[in-house]
């Protein structure tokens, strides 16, 4: 259906509106305090939120795909995707609404006592990564959409003033007092959530998708590599992508696990620093082995207290760790060999908990990166690779073959920026590379919303 998908003038209005609505973020910390047992009241407020937060989210992401610079927007696997956002955002936004008696919307709306509920406060990176994730912003697109001309098919850009809503987390995170609910509350949220299910599903290959159109569009112009502006709007795109996944999938985790005293959706309020740092190690030490043929790859020496905890999404710390070894144990594997397999020297992974931030210090002797490429590193497709991903590949951001078109380590800075953290690199030419992740341990930053 999303292959003959074709948005309509009338569909081109609605997106240019919501796209002129300001995103509403939320902090790690308000998703954990909101979604501890949740009644179904509770969850039918996220339903509504998340009805009208994702059709802002999307339509810009869609404002934006139908300006991209260079003519990337004109790349067929972009306007896939464009598409695809479209088609999401077309069912959102006539996504039946719930009939509720004047009973039933008092008791929705009745304000609860929030006082536990904190606000949340501004991300680090929109304030010490503005040079390369958000400047980049006017550069690309001006201060807004309404700046640029689109490909004809919409009817004019948005207005250049944002319509101000009334902020949305407050709403989102009240919760209801009331503990029941008729059976349509519940049926509502059920048919929200499958409708979720499969607005996630469609938009699973979105990053291999959109790497094929950046190949298409380098091919096209017979470019080497990408320049700032596409480098920037990149960065933006997925860390919305991060955003509009996290958001979907901590709803549906709400609405169909089943309690655990340790998880709150998919976040894990005691998630363990130690034993996921470990099965990453075990992880990318298989992965290297298996690519290089080794019995035994180079030591990974693991320095973590066994009883740090801190509220976190396991996956998100899982990929990143895994991401940043599995460089490490290559540079160490390519610069001595894979005749060593005895004298390898271990890469040391450091896990330390300050008053603001948990930092993690991963430490390879690979032979560092020349000061010059420090920046290059940074950059999408930054690969000799030139390969032709398959349009059915629905693999994880972080899978095979996305190793190989030079995603790892943006991505991972990406996700390690999404909740306030970051992720910095050191590299001493001619002997190795130290890479520290930073994260936020007090998970109180909403995420930035480019």
């Amino acid at each position: 259906m999303s292959a003959t998908f074709r948005i309509t003038p009338a569909l081109w209005d609605r997106i240019h509106h919501f796209a002129s609505f300001p995103q509403t973020g939320v902090s790690l910390q308000q998703m954990v305090l909101f979604g501890q047992n949740p009644n179904q009241g509770t969850l039918l407020r996220a339903s509504q939120f998340l009805a009208e937060e994702l059709p802002v989210r999307l339509a810009h992401r869609v404002a934006e795909l139908d300006a991209l610079p260079h003519n990337l927007s004109a790349m067929p696997s972009i306007n896939k995707v464009k598409n695809w956002y479209a088609q999401s955002f077309e069912e959102l936004i006539n996504f039946p609404r719930i009939n509720l008696s004047p009973e039933l919307r008092r008791a929705l709306h009745q304000k609860p006592d929030d006082k536990h509920l904190p606000e949340s406060t501004p991300n680090p990176s929109l304030s010490y990564h503005g040079d390369d994730l958000y400047e980049g912003a006017n550069i690309a697109f001006g201060d807004s959409y309404g700046s640029q001309h689109s490909n004809g098919n919409g009817e004019g850009g948005v207005s250049n003033k944002l319509k101000l809503r009334v902020p949305m987390a407050r709403r989102y995170y009240a919760r209801t007092t009331r503990t029941e609910w008729p059976p349509e509350v519940r049926d509502y949220n059920y048919r929200f959530t499958k409708t979720l299910e499969a607005i996630k599903r469609r938009h699973d290959p979105t990053v291999t998708t959109v790497a094929q159109g950046v190949l298409e569009w380098k091919r096209s112009q017979n470019a080497k590599n990408i320049g700032y502006d596409m480098q920037s709007w990149l960065d933006r795109f997925y860390l919305s992508r991060i955003g509009i996944r996290f958001l979907i999938g901590q709803h549906i985790a709400l609405n169909t696990h089943q309690p655990h005293p340790d998880y709150v959706g998919i976040i894990c309020i005691r998630s363990n620093v130690h034993d996921i740092v470990r099965e990453a190690i075990e992880n990318a030490r298989f992965v290297c082995e298996e690519h290089y043929g080794l019995f035994k790859g180079p030591p990974v020496e693991l320095i973590c207290p066994k009883d740090l905890h801190f509220a976190y999404v396991p996956g998100h710390l899982s990929h990143i760790v895994f991401e940043l070894l599995k460089n490490s144990l290559r540079a160490v594997v390519e610069r001595f060999g894979v005749d060593r397999e005895d004298s390898y020297p271990p890469i040391k992974v450091i896990v330390v908990e300050g008053k603001e931030d948990i930092t993690i210090k991963i430490s390879d002797e690979g032979g560092g990166i020349p000061r010059s490429a420090i920046p290059l590193i940074w950059t999408y497709m930054y690969t000799t690779m030139e390969g032709q991903l398959d349009p059915d590949f629905q693999a994880s951001d972080f899978r095979a073959p996305m190793a190989g078109f030079g995603y790892g380590l943006p991505l991972s800075r990406l996700y390690a920026r999404y909740f306030g953290g970051d992720l910095r690199l050191i590299s001493m030419d001619g002997f190795g590379t130290d890479v520290y992740i930073h994260l936020n341990r007090l998970s109180s930053s909403r995420e930035p919303l480019p």
